[in-house]
């Protein structure tokens, strides 16, 4: 089965999990979903990834979950921006912040996909992939 829209499968399966109070859950790997639990980890959203082979020939991704002492999730909601029928593009000192700096937004840019702290600082725009908080 065909996905229109890879990236907000992806986050639509770590919401699902996260709901359901899952340890890690299952991706169908690519190489911007590699870099976007890259970043989830970077950021403390995740506790870790790996690419591994599955149940089909195409490699797939675990991505485990992080939940705190309490069992809250770290990870309170995902919101995707840029869509397949509306790209949304940011300038680079256009590039937002998400609940005042408590989440992120992730932006893929000509030098890689990367939080928007990042490429703020750097000055690159670029595509408003998804909010993170």
């Amino acid at each position: 089965m065909t996905v229109s829209d890879p990236i907000a499968d992806m986050l639509t399966r770590v919401r699902n999990a996260v709901m359901a109070h899952h340890d890690s859950v299952l991706v169908p790997a690519s190489r911007p979903k590699i870099a976007l639990a890259r970043i989830l980890k970077e950021e403390s959203f995740i506790r870790d990834y790996e690419v591994v082979r599955g149940p089909t020939p195409q490699k797939v991704i675990r991505v485990f979950l992080r939940y705190y002492e309490d069992r809250s999730p770290a990870i309170s909601g995902l919101r995707r921006v840029s869509k397949p029928g509306l790209r949304v593009y940011v300038a680079n000192k256009e590039v937002p912040r998400h609940y005042g700096g408590l989440g992120i937004s992730i932006v893929s840019t000509p030098a890689g996909m990367m939080p928007g702290q990042q490429a703020w600082k750097q000055g690159i725009g670029g595509e408003l992939m998804c909010y993170v908080w």
